[in-house]
Order: structure tokens, then sequence, then C-alpha cells
């Protein structure tokens, strides 16, 4: 997208939704040094990143939470389970279905490659009053909304 995609927004607009963009980008491309230095890929990475903040959850939970295909999530599953990041466990609650969680020891590589980005994160967010906090929180939590949904109608789209 680019600024004559959106002639009538005003100039504060074009300049959020530009750093949004930006904003996005430079995640992307993080999350690979970071998976690159797990030996991992991006999409793994992130699936153990939901795992490590959901905790134990099924492949079909795991799918609805990245918006990924089932079938792509039990190939990511097999190889972080493989790289020692997850283990598959029986359900305690229904002994016939399988919860993935994250293995014990899993966590201990990735922690400390975020402990700078956290601590400069917070830095940022104190800046912000309780207010402003609430705002910024309800625009991020509609942009995450409205990213998944994107992502769904892409899934129907590819199906039909």
């Amino acid at each position: 997208m680019s600024s004559s995609d959106t002639p009538n927004l005003s100039t504060i607009h074009k300049a959020l939704l530009d750093e949004l963009r930006q904003n996005s980008a430079r995640a992307v491309m993080f999350h690979q040094l970071i998976s690159e230095r797990l030996g991992l890929n991006a999409t793994d990475h992130k699936c153990l990143d939901f795992l490590n903040r959901t905790g134990p959850v099924t492949a079909g939970q795991l799918a609805q939470l990245t918006g990924l295909t089932t079938g792509a999530v039990t190939n990511i599953i097999d190889r972080l389970e493989q790289g020692g990041y997850v283990v598959r466990d029986r359900d305690p609650e229904d002994r016939r279905r399988v919860v993935v969680k994250p293995a014990p020891n899993g966590s201990a590589h990735v922690s400390p490659l975020f402990q700078s980005i956290t601590q400069s994160t917070l830095a940022i967010l104190s800046q912000y009053s309780e207010q402003e906090a609430q705002l910024i929180l309800g625009f991020i939590r509609q942009c995450n909304a409205m990213t998944l949904a994107e992502m769904e109608k892409m899934k129907l789209s590819a199906d039909s």
C-alpha cells in the first residue's frame, strides 16, 4: 500500500499506517533473527511463543490461536518437539486427547534473547499515562483481531 492508495487520509493517519507497516516489517526481521539463533524458522518460533504464553493446548487450539491450518500446526509441533522445545502429553481432562506444552527447559535458550527488548519496551511504556496506555492497548487489540479476521478471509478465499 502506498500513499496514493489512501488519498483521503489525513497526514497523521498516513504516518500511522506507514509506521504500522514499518513496525510489522521490523518485528518480522527481529523474530527471524531470534529464530535463526534458536535453529528454528520464524513461524515455529512464534508458535512456541504462543505455547509459552498460553500453556498446554491441543494442535487444534494452537491452530485457532495462530490462524494457521491444523496440518501446518502439526508439522510445527513435530519440529518443536524434535528441537526439545515442546512435549506432547495426554490431556488430564480427556485422556484421548493430546496436548502440547512447553518442555521444562525449552525456554532456557529463548528468554535471554528477549531480556534487552523487554527492558526497552518497558522503558517506552513508562512514558505513557494509564489513560494513554488504555488507548494504545485498545488500538493494538483491534489490530490483532483485524489481522486474525483477514487471515481467516484469506484462508476461505484459498479454499474456494
